[in-house]
């Protein structure tokens, strides 16, 4: 389902990001497309964190530019990207452990005002992640790891975001629920929201994306179609252990 015509959704443009003398990202351009899931892929360090963090306003960048639906907002404050249609689930999960799901779920539309639109966007959200709905009452603090993936992507939705950052969606999940998020990714994209995702198991991030491009130490490597950079023996012999 992409839709590579026209002018791109979020442009990133020569950016720099640096932490005090060490530049972490050297000067990439990427480009994600209305109802595209595009991902970075890239070992620990490569840069990819950064990359998201620096689109949603937590990090400056040093150079470059970032564009979000034609305005630029690099250097934007965190919470004026996510009122413009950005919402960022952050890798660790970051969720607030003593307030309840719901609590946290509320959180995430903190700056809406279209509170009818909210309760709808809760429903759905719940229906993505039935287990949610399950534990509605429950401290965050006292779930599963994998419950609390849920929790963190779900509550970046409730900002009804135009597009959504994921950064390490699986990382430190079993198996069986790496497949589960993965599957709620696409029907997340199904229902119109654009995604870039960061993802250290490049094997899934690659089988549900319609474009990759692969990092390396703050560059960017390779990028082309998903499905061609997974054929690809390169990439293959140094993230899909093949």
């Amino acid at each position: 389902m992409t839709q590579n015509q026209g002018v791109a959704m979020l442009s990133v443009r020569d950016l720099q990001v640096g932490y005090g003398a060490i530049l972490a990202v050297k000067g990439i351009s990427l480009d994600v497309h209305e109802g595209e899931i595009v991902t970075l892929i890239g070992n620990n360090g490569a840069g990819k964190s950064t990359t998201l963090r620096t689109i949603s306003g937590l990090l400056h960048p040093r150079s470059g530019s970032i564009t979000f639906q034609g305005e630029s907002i690099s250097g934007v404050p965190g919470h004026e990207i996510v009122a413009l249609g950005i919402a960022h689930s952050p890798e660790g999960r970051r969720i607030f452990p003593r307030m309840t799901v719901a609590e946290n779920l509320d959180l995430g539309a903190f700056l809406r005002k279209d509170h009818g639109a909210v309760a709808a966007d809760r429903e759905r959200v719940l229906e993505l992640f039935p287990r949610l709905a399950e534990r509605i009452g429950q401290r965050a603090g006292t779930m599963s790891g994998g419950e609390q993936q849920m929790l963190a992507v779900a509550r970046a939705l409730m900002a009804s975001p135009k597009l959504l950052l994921l950064d390490e969606p699986s990382m430190g999940l079993a198996p069986v629920l790496v497949d589960v998020i993965f599957e709620t990714i696409g029907r997340i994209r199904e229902q119109g929201t654009t995604i870039l995702l960061v993802e250290q198991n490049a094997r899934a991030a690659l089988a549900v994306a319609d474009r990759a491009y692969v990092l390396e130490s703050g560059s960017i490597k390779l990028s082309g179609a998903a499905s061609d950079l997974a054929r690809n023996p390169e990439v293959a012999a140094a993230y899909l252990g093949g």
